[in-house]
């Protein structure tokens, strides 16, 4: 899984996986990574990318499922999206 920034538009982490052989990217939400004590906070792209890199299992799972048609993954993963790129 390879990130590849933060998209201010939507307040996604833009990332970009394999599956079954075909590059796919997918928008993170942000707000997956945030301290969900203190409401309304945004986390720092430091603690974004930690959490990303400590969930990266169940992202890719998720990336793959949805890649797949397959049925939407579990909470909180399905905030996850599907982007095509131009």
């Amino acid at each position: 899984m390879e990130v590849k920034g933060r998209d201010p538009a939507t307040e996604c982490y833009r990332v970009v996986t394999q599956v079954d052989g075909r590059r796919v990217t997918a928008l993170v939400p942000e707000r997956l990574a945030a301290d969900l004590r203190l409401t309304g906070a945004r986390p720092s792209h430091q603690d974004a990318y930690v959490w990303m890199a400590g969930h990266k299992n169940k992202i890719e799972a998720a990336i793959a499922q949805l890649a797949r048609g397959g049925r939407r993954p579990r909470a909180p993963y399905d905030q996850i999206t599907l982007i095509e790129e131009s």
